[in-house]
């Protein structure tokens, strides 16, 4: 037997209409946020954000111990959580131990990997930091067919 599964060859797009713009992606949530308390069907919004960049925020320098000592940071969360997890499998308090043995062995082996992962940079990138997108603006769109109605929520 043959089955055919269709697949639609254009997807439709609605008309939408520029509602208001905003410097501040709070701003356009604020005024989502006020048309959905107030009830407006909001599925036929959009926050749209133009001029969209990258930017990265340097938090501070990054050396061979720091990154040994971040390493075994995270690898002691992450016994914690194996830990943890086969706890729930084991009877009595042997679970305890096998905690301890995890969050020790995942501080050890996550510093080591920390270590040797700043090392094989070798000075490349001695600087932590976090990369988030911004937009240069944030438009407010709606459907075209409701733009009358939602237009009274713009002040």
């Amino acid at each position: 037997m043959d089955i055919k599964h269709e697949v639609p060859q254009e997807v439709t797009r609605v008309e939408s209409s520029l509602l208001a713009s905003y410097p501040d992606y709070l701003d356009a949530q604020r005024l989502v946020d006020r048309m959905s308390d107030d009830g407006f069907p909001v599925e036929s919004v959009r926050i749209i954000g133009e001029g969209v960049r990258t930017v990265e925020q340097v938090t501070g320098r990054l050396t061979r111990g720091r990154s040994a000592t971040l390493g075994a940071i995270s690898g002691a969360w992450f016994g914690v959580f194996i830990g943890l997890l086969v706890g729930l499998f084991t009877a009595g308090t042997g679970w305890v131990w096998f905690l301890a043995v995890s969050v020790v062995a995942g501080a050890f082996w996550g510093g080591v990997f920390g270590f040797v992962a700043h090392w094989s940079t070798r000075g490349r990138r001695d600087f932590a930091s976090t990369m988030t997108l911004q937009a240069r603006r944030y438009e407010v769109h709606v459907d075209k067919e409701r733009a009358a109605e939602a237009a009274r929520y713009v002040l």
